[in-house]
């Protein structure tokens, strides 16, 4: 028979329980119809999820104070321990998934009324791994179990896939002029809350496991260092940047770019680069709301004094400000075109090999 005192601690951790249910519902029908919203151009749904997000923030709130009252009143210790630490990191999880919804929410607001060609399908695959994979991640944590939180974590790569897939596409459909410039980074924002929803899945399945062995499962940064180059189109400097760095070959360092109002990649650039034998043929701009995890890079570097605007406020990056000259400006005659390139280059290929150099120092034993 239990006892009183494993009673009382039973019924305030299905008090929390219930409770997180209830928010996880709210943040689960929120994406939903946020995909419904989108593929069905519905306003008035935006607006409800939009409203329906201060209501998760309540519970966020009801849930950290009841976490809090459970830690006090019944001092726990071991997994009962682990279950209010958990609670209180899963909580944050669900209500930036709920902050996602809403943020797809007012995406659709901006384009509603364009005449757009619009990937549903696409939009539908993405949504369609991410909503049943933040359920089973819940799931996974409401009933203990750890299998589930094992098989479910592992769909978040798939979803990546997807998002990079649907990137590329809307980049497509615009070089078309099937969707306006102007609808671009809302659509592409769209597809990288999905897939951010999807990252917080795998932290609630990861915690999960937490709370279930005792044993940490997320991993630290290791060794690998990320470095993005950001400047306004991610057409030509950031382009540059990121192939000069990538021919280094530094297997330590993963190299990015993006830009604020992403264009065209400029064919000026793919042949100077190819007579330094650097084929960038099939690459793609992309905005830095898109860049996958951008919260885990440790170097952002912004190629024009505008990019700075692309610096994280949340994570905590070494923020450089380079303002390289842009060559697609220079007119003039072919050598000198050809100069102002070769400059860029110069200048940004001696600052990537120092910025290298300083990092590897810095982390030699």
């Amino acid at each position: 028979m239990a006892t009183h005192l494993e009673e009382s601690l039973q019924r305030d951790m299905d008090r929390i329980r219930t409770k997180v249910t209830e928010m996880a519902g709210l943040a689960e029908g929120a994406l939903a119809a946020s995909l419904r919203a989108l593929v069905e151009g519905k306003r008035q749904m935006a607006y409800a999820i939009i409203l329906r997000d201060q209501r998760i923030d309540a519970l966020e709130q009801e849930i950290d104070r009841l976490c809090l009252e459970f830690l006090v009143r019944q001092q726990p210790v071991a997994k009962q321990l682990r279950f209010a630490y958990v609670t209180i990191k899963i909580n944050q999880e669900i209500e930036r998934i709920g902050d996602y919804a809403e943020s797809v929410a007012r995406q659709i607001l901006k384009v509603a009324g364009m005449k757009l060609s619009l990937p549903q399908d696409q939009y539908r695959q993405i949504a369609g791994l991410t909503i049943p994979m933040f359920h089973d991640a819940v799931r996974a944590y409401l009933v203990e179990d750890a299998e589930l939180a094992r098989r479910t974590l592992r769909v978040e790569e798939q979803v990546d896939e997807l998002r990079n897939v649907l990137n590329a596409e809307l980049v497509q459909l615009r070089q078309e002029n099937k969707i306006p410039l102007e609808a671009l980074t809302p659509l592409m924002t769209i597809a990288r809350r999905f897939e951010r929803a999807s990252d917080q899945a795998k932290n609630i399945c990861e915690e999960t496991l937490y709370m279930l062995t005792g044993e940490y499962q997320k991993h630290a940064a290791g060794d690998t260092w990320r470095v993005l180059f950001v400047d306004e189109h991610n057409a030509c400097r950031s382009q540059m940047a990121q192939a000069i760095a990538e021919s280094l070959g530094q297997s330590r360092f993963l190299f990015t770019s993006a830009g604020l109002d992403p264009k065209p990649v400029a064919p000026a650039l793919v042949s100077f680069l190819k007579d330094k034998g650097m084929d960038i043929t099939n690459a793609t701009s992309r905005s830095v709301e898109s860049v996958p995890n951008l919260e885990a890079y440790q170097v952002v570097v912004a190629l024009t004094p505008e990019a700075k605007r692309a610096f994280p406020s949340k994570s905590k990056p070494v923020c450089l400000d380079w303002s390289v000259p842009d060559p697609l400006l220079v007119t003039g005659t072919p050598t000198e075109v050809k100069q102002a390139f070769e400059e860029t280059y110069q200048n940004l290929r001696a600052q990537i090999n120092d910025l290298v150099e300083g990092i590897l120092a810095d982390t030699i034993d």
